[in-house]
């Protein structure tokens, strides 16, 4: 099986290249089956794609990168040929950024997804997993969203990926192209790049500083560990039924003031550290992914305990200072 996966030098998207590329993590019973005979990563290596996130498998022989953009239809028609699946995760995924300046975020988010579909319907690819976000549905107040509910985005980022979605899923109704997405929780773990909550709060407590607080801390979300999006990611792959959507949870609700207090406390830090600041302009409430289709038809199940996971990533962080300081010094 020839994989394309776009965004792979990202967070998430390099995750999953580590993954089918056998970097040891998770829950061995619940690892994916697919054994990739190559892994093509396309990446435009924006401020947030990083080629260091590769070097763990950088010496195998199955991956290649290549270097650009998505929103390039020559270099794609390029790329594309050859592939069985294409795994899209390439995205401008920062809301405050988004909410500065929309233009970057439409471009790639649905120009950069029209034009991978337009090469995998060219191409006839086998099949293409697009990569979202429960950020599509706005906000609830109780319950948790099922994967037809209404999507209601917020944000220009939110709004942008709105579209993305309702792209890939019209090419498979009006196409027959193969078409799977996920959306998922919020993500934590190794290589994210630090202006993201977690690793912006690590990485400040880390070094001695002080950590943002929005408005009354009282947003929820439900966190998720990269890995086991990344499992859920490869079952949808493997087994999704083409033109379904399927969400990837967590299962863990937090505030972000609860949150802050789980990273104070595993950095060793008090809440004299903290700084309350002013909230982001339409900032959601609360979000909540009802997990139930996956866990029934795919057999998914997030793997890896919140508190476990977060005391490994402040760990990962603690002892990655190569890998994040250069960053943070680059980008402020």
């Amino acid at each position: 099986m020839r994989i394309l996966v776009t965004g792979g030098a990202g967070f998430i998207g390099s995750e999953y290249v580590r993954m089918l590329l056998g970097r040891p993590g998770g829950d061995p019973a619940r690892a994916p089956r697919i054994a990739p005979t190559s892994v093509t990563v396309l990446d435009k290596l924006t401020y947030s794609g990083n080629p260091a996130n590769l070097d763990p498998v950088r010496h195998d022989p199955r991956l290649r990168f290549v270097h650009g953009d998505i929103v390039d239809p020559a270099l794609v028609d390029q790329v594309v040929p050859g592939h069985d699946v294409i795994v899209h995760f390439a995205a401008e995924s920062h809301v405050d950024r988004s909410i500065t300046g929309a233009a970057p975020f439409v471009t790639t988010n649905v120009l950069g997804t029209q034009t991978l579909l337009d090469a995998a319907l060219r191409h006839r690819t086998g099949r293409f997993v697009h990569v979202s976000t429960d950020e599509v549905y706005g906000s609830i107040d109780a319950g948790a969203w099922t994967e037809d509910w209404p999507l209601a985005p917020n944000s220009p980022y939110s709004a942008s990926k709105a579209a993305s979605d309702l792209l890939a899923l019209a090419y498979h109704r009006t196409h027959g192209l193969d078409v799977v997405v996920t959306r998922c929780s919020n993500n934590y773990g190794p290589y994210q790049f630090p202006e993201k909550v977690v690793p912006l709060f690590v990485t400040n407590l880390l070094d001695g500083g002080t950590v943002p607080l929005y408005g009354d801390g009282g947003n929820v979300r439900d966190w998720l560990h990269v890995h086991d999006h990344c499992r859920g990611i490869a079952l949808v792959q493997e087994k999704g039924r083409a033109g379904e959507v399927y969400h990837i949870g967590g299962g863990t609700e937090l505030t972000n003031r609860e949150l802050t207090g789980k990273l104070l406390a595993a950095c060793g830090a008090g809440w004299d550290r903290v700084v309350p600041v002013t909230d982001r302009k339409g900032h959601d409430r609360r979000y909540a992914l009802d997990i139930t289709k996956i866990e029934t038809e795919l057999g998914y199940a997030p793997s890896i305990d919140l508190d476990h996971g977060l005391t490994e990533t402040v760990r990962w962080y603690r002892e990655n200072r190569a890998w994040w300081e250069p960053l943070k010094a680059a980008h402020g």
